[in-house]
């Protein structure tokens, strides 16, 4: 048999009882976070369970009786990592010390489908005199990063955040700086996370901004202040994420705003359900997930540390599963 494909996916209903540690798990967190985004789902089954749960149900029940597990498969193996929302310091005018801009998108970058890359947009001064800057940071290592996450706050020093939030990007494909710290032989697989690709290139300021340029996509934010600071940041469905019960999907297969049972396997396994309310350009694949861990640097040194195996489930309404399942499966 051939291995599944984005084109031609394989669908597989599984039982409630065979989620491993489903029966103890805070089905009404998963709720609340349910109902946040489930209001912005659009087809008919979907509205019809969004209806049911804003009448208070008893959690467990509702997704058991409303909804079916359905593992989809693509032939590529699961991968779970984290991500988070970065806290940078900054201001809103340059000084000596906040000197790297975080850029507001051009206009005619909007309408491009391939822009500028990084090294044209920071070093060819295409963005100088535009009032596109929304603020400075003092780190361009954290700001880098900051355009992974595609979120964050910047703290003022007069103690004030802003908020800022993905834009649009230059529509050049990513491309890992970690992956190339390996293809030189600097370190193995296994060494490379966030922090030490930020203290490598902190170490190496020369060699380290080339680097920075190996990766060509560059992403532009705006602001988005009107979040409460006790939420989360913005989703791809422009609502707050929530820490631990919010995943970003690849949107080819998993509905955004359905749930999710994830069985994260590695050192510390986690096996809850989540909430798909965010997408990233580099989760693509049935079974890739990325799992938001909150805000700041403990929350960045733990997503930092995510990357794992195992499987993950999408809750379907029972109607839409059975749909999925090939006749011999029915």
């Amino acid at each position: 048999m051939a291995a599944p494909s984005a084109a031609d996916p394989r669908y597989t209903m599984v039982e409630f009882a065979d989620l491993q540690d489903w029966q103890t798990d805070d089905h009404g967190a998963a709720l609340k976070v349910f109902r946040k985004t489930c209001i912005d789902m659009r087809d008919p089954d979907w509205r019809a369970v969004c209806a049911f749960a804003a009448t208070d149900p008893d959690p467990k029940s509702f997704f058991e009786l409303l909804f079916r597990p359905v593992l989809i498969e693509d032939g590529d193996p699961a991968l779970f990592t984290g991500y988070f929302e970065p806290e940078l310091d900054g201001s809103l005018v340059e000084t000596p010390r906040f000197r790297y801009p975080v850029y507001a998108m051009p206009p005619e970058a909007r309408t491009a489908s391939l822009w500028f890359t990084r090294r044209e947009i920071l070093d060819g001064g295409i963005m100088a005199g535009r009032g596109l800057e929304i603020a400075w940071v003092d780190d361009p290592v954290e700001l880098f990063f900051l355009q992974i996450q595609g979120s964050g706050r910047i703290r003022l020093t007069d103690g004030r955040h802003i908020r800022v939030g993905y834009a649009g990007a230059n529509g050049h494909p990513y491309r890992s700086i970690g992956v190339e710290l390996v293809r030189r032989g600097i370190y193995d697989v296994h060494q490379v996370s966030a922090e030490v690709i930020k203290n490598w290139v902190r170490r190496n300021p020369d060699d380290g901004r080339e680097l920075l340029f190996h990766n060509p996509s560059y992403v532009f934010f705006r602001e988005v202040s009107e979040v409460p600071a006790d939420r989360g940041p913005l989703g791809a469905m422009n609502r707050s994420v929530t820490k631990l019960r919010s995943i970003a999907v690849d949107p080819a297969f998993v509905p955004l705003g359905a749930p999710v049972w994830i069985e994260k396997a590695g050192a510390e396994p986690m096996h809850r359900l989540m909430i798909a309310q965010d997408t990233g350009s580099a989760i693509k694949g049935a079974q890739r997930a990325d799992v938001f861990f909150g805000t700041g640097a403990t929350a960045g040194r733990a997503a930092g540390q995510l990357k794992d195996p195992g499987r993950m489930l999408v809750l379907m309404p029972i109607q839409r599963a059975y749909a999925l399942l090939p006749e011999s499966a029915i």
